[in-house]
């Protein structure tokens, strides 16, 4: 039974690393003793053991130990040997780049899917849909496919902003993206909000936190979605 932890980011505004998520991530990981941490999106370009030592850190909060994926000389029988998998935020384009570069999104696709529990943030969050296609990271470098884990039946966009009236800012917004995106995918799109997550356990994704969050489908109009939302319908 799949058990995740899909946070749309690490930090909420004024708190610490991972401080907002601590008691979810107490009893989603409370069957782990160590936790199996893939650095690979390295926000910023900080060192997979600068990464690594600020997650040890977070969890050591909740008496969890932690050791880095490129600690192991195998990186397959890591994943497949974990209690638990933590995927951390940065830039999505090195993070999937690096998981294929390394053949390890297969088999931590499959590892997650037979029940270890998963927790993403941010990029580690993006690769648990459909594809990256709708993250909002620099195309630092070229992944060999924008395909990613499946592990949920529509894509993300963390860290949703919604359009500020009051800026000058003439880009596009997150919606107009994401509008550019279903003129060629049909994939559902959905945008969350800093300190809200999906909690999934088995077929149910349980939209959690506070706020709501703004579901993206192919020629419909935009729905805002309730926290205790099961978004499961999606993938019907």
């Amino acid at each position: 039974m799949k058990k995740l932890i899909i946070a749309s980011t690490s930090t909420v505004h004024g708190g610490s690393y991972l401080d907002y998520l601590l008691p979810v991530l107490e009893n989603h990981f409370k069957d782990c003793q160590e936790i199996l941490f893939i650095p690979y999106a390295r926000p910023g370009g900080i060192s997979h053991d600068d990464y690594t030592e600020n997650v040890r850190l977070a969890f050591a909060k909740i008496n969890k130990k932690v050791k880095g994926l490129h600690e192991f000389d195998n990186p397959t029988t890591a994943i497949k040997n974990a209690e638990g998998i933590f995927t951390g935020g940065g830039n999505t384009f090195l993070l999937v780049s690096q998981l294929y570069t390394n053949n390890v999104m297969d088999i931590l696709a499959q590892t997650v899917e037979k029940g270890t529990p998963y927790l993403g943030s941010s990029a580690g969050s993006n690769i648990t849909g459909l594809t990256m296609q709708t993250t909002n990271d620099m195309p630092i470098i070229y992944p060999p496919s924008f395909k990613t884990l499946g592990l949920i039946p529509f894509n993300l966009n963390p860290h949703y902003l919604d359009p500020d009236m009051s800026s000058k800012h003439m880009g596009e917004t997150r919606e107009t993206r994401i509008k550019e995106f279903h003129a060629f995918n049909t994939a559902p799109v959905l945008g969350l909000r800093e300190g809200s997550w999906l909690e999934i356990t088995g077929e149910k994704i349980i939209l959690k936190g506070s706020l709501t969050a703004r579901l993206f489908q192919q020629n419909k109009s935009p729905e805002e979605l309730t926290p205790e939302t099961d978004l499961a319908y999606l993938g019907e």
